[in-house]
């Protein structure tokens, strides 16, 4: 039997783009006649057939784009969906969103429903379980199959296509040095499993603010939460072990928290501790949500830009969907943070 072989490899082999072969196994009068029998003849002999993802290269467009996101009812992700839907319903496209609720089946499972006829392109953010088991074989295909995708936010290397961040690194380090310029001599961060990008960006970020300010890193000031505790549901965990923080630590002055919950969370808990804040503990969060700005005391706290993502990356896959080109181009775009100062801080 003939090894089965994928629009890339048949692209490859043949060295046009992948846009050439999926137009010209679809009959395309954009491709000339000699390529478009040399691609039918090639993917003939290796037995080629298309699989559900590939059922979506047709002639008619759906105008229709598959947005995929960890959770719902974070702040920073009805945000970016909010920007994705204004770009995408002035250039007459409409959304579809799917849920993975940070699973890697549901995710595959979401794509592939989505992909199979629904959608032109993706516009995603990975689960935590896909960043755990880097298993990224369902996005690959996808762009394998001429499908574009747009990751934002959550992203890798591995992955070849266009890409909106913000600079996880640059902001942690513009909060951990507004501590430190405030006198706080003991700082500590409130962070995520190393496996999740953002988190260990940020924490890289802390570090270097400490290292550039002759501040050296105490490893009992840094605490890695479990990945649960990101959740309403593990809440008195996660006061738990900030209390723990607090008593075996009771000269820490600052925190930096890399999510808005933790950052919260911190705050209630110094204050059960009879810590004042900002006067005994200064605190700085990640991501300017609706608890911030409603917290007593308000949360100083590093905006995403959450919109603007959104936005960047419809215009980005859009541009995609209606300018195909023979040649494959990825672009990276970083969003700038910004920090928002409140009654958390002096």
């Amino acid at each position: 039997m003939k090894k089965k072989v994928t629009l890339k490899q048949i692209a490859k082999e043949l060295d046009v783009s992948i846009a050439t072969v999926s137009k010209a196994l679809r009959n395309s009068k954009e491709i000339s006649e000699d390529t478009r029998e040399k691609v039918k003849a090639f993917a003939k002999l290796y037995n080629y057939r298309p699989n559900n993802i590939a059922l979506s290269l047709k002639n008619r467009k759906t105008k229709t784009i598959g947005i995929i996101i960890p959770e719902i009812v974070h702040h920073f992700f009805s945000k970016v969906i909010q920007g994705i839907e204004e770009v995408a319903n002035k250039k007459g496209y409409n959304v579809i969103i799917g849920l993975s609720n940070e699973s890697f089946d549901k995710e595959v499972i979401n794509m592939e429903m989505l992909a199979n006829g629904s959608i032109d392109g993706f516009i995603l953010s990975m689960s935590k379980q896909t960043l755990l088991k880097q298993d990224y074989h369902h996005f690959n295909e996808t762009i394998s199959q001429g499908m574009p995708i747009v990751m934002f936010d959550r992203v890798v290397n591995e992955i070849n296509c266009d890409k909106v961040v913000v600079d996880d690194l640059k902001g942690a380090k513009k909060a951990v040095v507004k501590l430190i310029e405030n006198q706080c001599k003991n700082i500590a961060i409130i962070t995520t499993k190393d496996y999740i990008s953002v988190g260990r960006l940020r924490t890289q970020g802390y570090i270097e603010a400490l290292n550039e300010h002759n501040i050296d890193t105490q490893s009992e000031l840094i605490l890695k939460v479990d990945d649960k505790l990101v959740s309403e549901d593990y809440i008195e965990v996660l006061e738990q072990e900030l209390k723990t923080l607090f008593l075996e630590n009771p000269n820490i002055d600052g925190v930096f928290a890399v999510n808005e919950l933790y950052a919260i969370t911190v705050m209630k808990v110094a204050r059960k501790l009879g810590k004042r804040i900002p006067e005994d503990l200064q605190v700085i969060g990640f991501t300017d949500g609706v608890l911030s700005r409603h917290s007593t005391p308000t949360l100083t706290t590093v905006c995403q830009h959450g919109k603007k993502i959104g936005a960047v990356a419809a215009e980005l896959l859009i541009e995609k969907l209606e300018n195909e080109s023979e040649y494959e181009y990825f672009k990276s775009v970083v969003i700038e943070t910004e920090l928002k100062e409140r009654e958390s801080t002096k």
